[in-house]
């Protein structure tokens, strides 16, 4: 019976190996990919006017911008727009990816805000979001990316040995 099994499996064995190297050399150009384009999109979509998110922005300003701030929404909503696209742009460039994290981390708590702040428009009931609550918590997700990429950067003395 292990001979049979060892017949069927060593082919697959090799298959499989030759799958997981595949991923490995394009995980993570995948992952920088699609972190530029979800941010780069989503950026371009609020700099031109026409992001569907535009409202929740809005209602997040709203509800929680000091007055001393001298910016009016469509003001904040179009640098927020820039602003995510230089993440999304900082994701794609080599060497630029500690920026990327840098910037992405307010970002997210700005974006996860609305959870807190904007309960009736986030959340149906307890554990159970709306739409614009799923849009927010699918974040976890660009977190997630985002610390794979981190994973995989060399650490900055390393960098500045290696040159020597």
């Amino acid at each position: 019976m292990n001979r049979e099994m060892d017949k069927f499996l060593r082919p697959m064995e090799s298959i499989d190996r030759g799958i997981i190297n595949a991923f490995k050399m394009l995980g993570m150009p995948v992952a920088r990919l699609a972190l530029c384009v979800v941010f780069f999109w989503f950026g371009i979509l609020k700099v031109v006017g026409a992001s569907p998110a535009n409202q929740l922005v809005t209602d997040l300003f709203n509800a929680s911008m000091p007055s001393f701030i001298n910016m009016g929404v469509d003001q904040f909503i179009f640098c927020l727009g820039l602003y995510e696209m230089a993440i999304g742009i900082a994701f794609l460039v080599p060497r630029l990816e500690r920026l990327a994290i840098f910037l992405l981390l307010p970002h997210l708590f700005v974006t996860a805000a609305p959870l807190a702040l904007l309960k009736t428009i986030t959340w149906q009931s307890v554990f159970i979001p709306t739409l614009e609550g799923q849009y927010i918590i699918k974040n976890l997700l660009i977190i997630a990316t985002a610390v794979g990429v981190a994973a995989h950067l060399e650490p900055l003395h390393h960098r500045a040995t290696r040159r020597r």
